[in-house]
């Protein structure tokens, strides 16, 4: 009985260490995210400034 709690106690430990690996990732993804389409926004922007991207008649 002493065996199967500790088998569970350290299945609950990796558990939660999986877990805080799993947040930290998915945070890191939505950071770069972010910062994609802020870059992208830029580059629309300079685009048009530029005038690029339009169809010449």
């Amino acid at each position: 009985m002493e065996a199967k709690k500790m088998n569970l106690r350290l299945d609950m430990d990796v558990q939660k260490l999986e877990n805080e690996k799993l947040k930290k990732e998915k945070n890191k993804a939505e950071k770069e995210l972010g910062s994609l389409k802020t870059d992208y926004k830029k580059l629309i922007l300079s685009m048009r400034t530029a005038g690029l991207g339009k169809t010449s008649e």
